[in-house]
């Protein structure tokens, strides 16, 4: 399998598949990396469909990848295909020919192991489906509401118990005066709902009255269990403000984790717990294609190693 490489997909700027591949590298296993924003600029592809299933070839500038062998595919964060040369109406049929081209090829290779496969992790980025999963696989989750109705927003805010905040259902891109902004979560009231609710869809959830928040990355049989204390409603907010301890999932959260991972079929998570005053880990997501590489250097995990194990499809028990 030494010659077999591994595919890594993701956009120019992503440290975190920097560090992957430098060990890779290290350990002599090729990696051919490409963002799909490159098709078909500087990545081309011909793959034949037979008896023998997809064969054929990728290639970039400086890497040639045989499909027939791919070791691996890491799905990171591509950018996404455009045909900015072309008109309107003639670039939006050259994207879905390259989606369903292309992303067809990609999601259809012989013995290759997705971390994660695209698909799976458009089904998992769907947050109602994880909150239900969540619920069959044995987590406590928060009651939540999922609505366009002003009158049932402001009525499961005033049934209680306790404070209810708002989570956009999605994070695309969002820009105030050319700058790049997020929507947070926040604490909201009922005297806040208007009729512009009616709008959208929204989902709301009533508030863990936490300790303490805690990040679980699961790579493979790997599990990487991080306390974060902050004290912040939603920790991502303020970086400098988090402290990190390595900390031991309490009983059955690990069986719970292996089960969500299965029914979406996914081999990587990044999975986010408030933990309450009692100490119990309260499910609020999971992302199939969520940020690590942060908490190494901070806890000193080998989170690295452990992601290249897993692509390089050596045993990471």
């Amino acid at each position: 399998m030494t010659d077999r490489p591994v595919l890594v997909v993701t956009n120019l700027d992503d440290p975190t598949t920097d560090l992957v591949i430098d060990e890779l590298h290290g350990r002599g296993v090729p990696v051919v990396r490409f963002d799909s924003g490159d098709f078909p600029a500087t990545l081309s592809v011909a793959a034949t469909i037979n008896s023998a299933g997809i064969c054929g070839h990728l290639a970039t500038p400086t890497r040639t990848a045989d499909l027939a062998h791919v070791r691996s595919l890491y799905y990171r964060r591509p950018s996404g295909f455009t045909f900015p040369h072309l008109d309107e109406q003639t670039a939006r049929f050259a994207v879905t020919q390259a989606r369903y081209g292309l992303g067809g090829i990609l999601a259809s290779l012989p013995d290759c192991l997705y971390v994660n496969h695209p698909h799976r992790i458009g089904d998992a980025e769907f947050k109602p489906s994880g909150l239900a999963t969540a619920v069959d696989a044995g987590f406590r989750v928060p009651r939540t509401l999922v609505t366009s109705s002003p009158d049932a927003a402001r009525e499961f805010i005033k049934r209680g118990p306790g404070r209810v905040i708002y989570k956009p259902l999605s994070a695309p891109l969002y820009r105030i005066d050319g700058v790049s902004c997020t929507v947070e979560v926040q604490e909201v009231t009922a005297d806040q709902i208007d009729d512009a609710v009616a709008g959208t869809v929204h989902l709301f959830q009533h508030a863990v009255d936490k300790q303490a928040d805690v990040r679980v990355t699961v790579m493979g049989d790997r599990v990487f269990a991080v306390r974060i204390d902050s004290g912040l409603l939603d920790w991502r907010t303020d970086y400098e403000r988090l402290t990190y301890t390595v900390v031991q999932s309490p009983a059955g959260i690990r069986e719970a984790l292996a089960g969500y991972l299965a029914r979406f079929g996914l081999v990587f998570g990044a999975f986010d717990f408030a933990v309450d005053h009692c100490g119990e880990w309260w499910f609020l997501e999971c992302n199939p294609s969520g940020q690590w590489a942060w908490l190494e250097p901070a806890t000193g995990l080998p989170m690295v190693a452990a992601m290249a194990d897993l692509l390089e499809r050596r045993s990471n028990g």
